[in-house]
């Protein structure tokens, strides 16, 4: 095990959800299988169904062999590992929940477990972590009442709120509960491996940091498309759409990758200090500009799938144009588009570079078919490549646009880490450069907030399934 841990309980609140099922679950497993997991650990599963123990132990081990079929190997280590699962039923709502779970907890001292160092991770939809939180300080188990030497941490998934006032009210009751330093509020996006080498891509090359500015790159584009619809999210969706869906997290938090400013050092204080600034620095769209920079969609067939109005303008794409108004990057366009079922699956970044000067080679008004760029894919390749334009075979001085691609697959030996098994091991062991911090997440959403606001009432632009939607002029 690369980073010592202490022993410790891990609560997983929405235990029989499907984010528990498909990765969280399988994830836990697969740091105990690798040796990333302390000596005695106890997992705690709750949830609203009467269940026991075995039956808890029994829905693990079908998620794991269901999800990570890969990473079985000895069936006596998926026994192993699932002898240290537990359940507690519990009305998350309800302080009564709590009082068992208390009990559970405190059950795990006679196991020699460390059931001091207690992380509770809340896969459950946004309106409860409110309840949950509060709960948890009611009943002695918050990260401020703890009189014991051990530590106390919470993990919140996204939606992280539903705007700036609800991310606000939920940050006031965190902090009611929790110190910051305690608190991790994921982002699995920044658990992918090509985000994180984001940073080390752009610092630790002298070929690239030199050019990292307005006066070389000439605008950059965030694409995150899903080749599928809202599937079973149709409830959902009709209280969110694209832009608190995907922008607000996944895309601001690529582009603030992208365009921070190098950090004093490696803490994850300053690093998220850096992404901060981004997020500040972003020019406001308002209803002067806003039309002109966002454009909304909405694929062709939404408004018959499942718990979804049959009027509704819920947008499922949104294409925006952004500027970061600071020194290095004043007048450089940021365009990033995501959407549901566009023409396929596919999160990159494009670096685009100005064109020299002079165009030597081919017509005076093909740079833009060899301009230079740089492709970072998140997904579904994991990869980093660079165009450049070369001199097509024979006699004429003509170029064509030529690839040089490192694969993150064919590089490395490895064994890869998913990204919640990565975020999770960080957590465990207190590393929050890869969480969102409490300001960061406020100022995603007033940027959110400020193109809904000026966007009230537009109707989405239909259109079709398995197409690029509709374009930002």
């Amino acid at each position: 095990m690369n980073r010592q841990l202490d022993n410790f309980t891990f609560v997983l609140f929405g235990a029989k959800s499907d984010l528990a099922s498909r990765k969280l679950l399988p994830s836990l497993y697969r740091l105990a299988r690798w040796g990333q997991l302390p000596e005695k650990y106890r997992i705690i599963g709750v949830a609203r169904s009467d269940i026991g123990h075995a039956a808890f132990r029994t829905l693990a081990r079908e998620s794991i062999i269901a999800h990570a079929p890969e990473t079985i190997g000895d069936e006596s280590q998926l026994d192993s590992f699932c002898e240290n699962l537990y359940y507690v039923c519990a009305d998350f709502t309800q302080s009564e929940g709590y009082v068992s779970l208390r009990e559970e907890i405190d059950r795990g001292i006679a196991h020699e477990a460390s059931c001091s160092n207690l992380l509770f991770y809340l896969s459950t939809p946004p309106g409860l972590a409110p309840h949950i939180i509060d709960n948890l300080e009611k009943n002695g188990l918050g990260g401020k009442s703890i009189t014991c030497k051990g530590w106390r941490k919470v993990v919140i998934e996204k939606p992280y709120g539903f705007d700036l006032e609800t991310a606000r009210e939920l940050n006031a009751i965190v902090a009611g509960a929790f110190h910051e330093e305690q608190t991790y509020r994921i982002d699995h996006y920044l658990g992918k491996e090509p985000v994180q080498n984001i940073l080390v891509f752009r610092f630790s090359n002298g070929m690239f940091e030199p050019l990292w500015n307005r006066q070389y790159i000439d605008n950059v584009s965030i694409t995150i498309a899903e080749d599928f619809g809202i599937r079973t999210r149709g409830a959902y969706y009709e209280k969110s759409g694209l832009l608190r869906d995907i922008i607000q997290n996944h895309g601001l938090q690529l582009l603030a990758s992208i365009v921070m400013e190098p950090p004093v050092d490696l803490s994850a204080e300053a690093v998220r200090d850096e992404k901060e600034k981004v997020l500040r620095s972003l020019r406001p769209l308002t209803t002067d500009n806003v039309r002109k920079n966002v454009v909304l969609g909405q694929y062709e067939g939404y408004r018959d799938e499942e718990d979804v109005a049959p009027d509704s303008i819920v947008e499922t794409y949104a294409a925006v144009r952004l500027y970061v108004d600071n020194w290095r990057w004043k007048g450089v366009p940021f365009y990033m588009k995501a959407g549901k079922n566009l023409a396929k699956r596919v999160t990159e970044i494009v670096i685009t570079f100005k064109c020299p000067p002079q165009n030597f080679f081919g017509h005076p008004e093909s740079c833009s078919y060899t301009a230079n760029q740089i492709i970072i894919q998140v997904q579904p390749e994991e990869t980093i490549a660079i165009r450049f334009g070369a001199k097509r075979p024979g006699k004429e001085l003509v170029t064509d646009p030529v690839f040089m691609k490192f694969d993150y697959k064919t590089s490395f030996e490895s064994k890869k880490m998913s990204p919640y098994q990565r975020l999770l091991l960080d957590a465990m062991v207190g590393d929050q450069m890869h969480f969102v911090r409490q300001d960061t997440v406020e100022s995603s959403w007033a940027v959110i907030d400020s193109i809904r606001e000026s966007m009230k009432g537009v109707v989405p632009e239909p259109y079709p399934v398995h197409s690029w939607g509709p374009e930002l002029k």
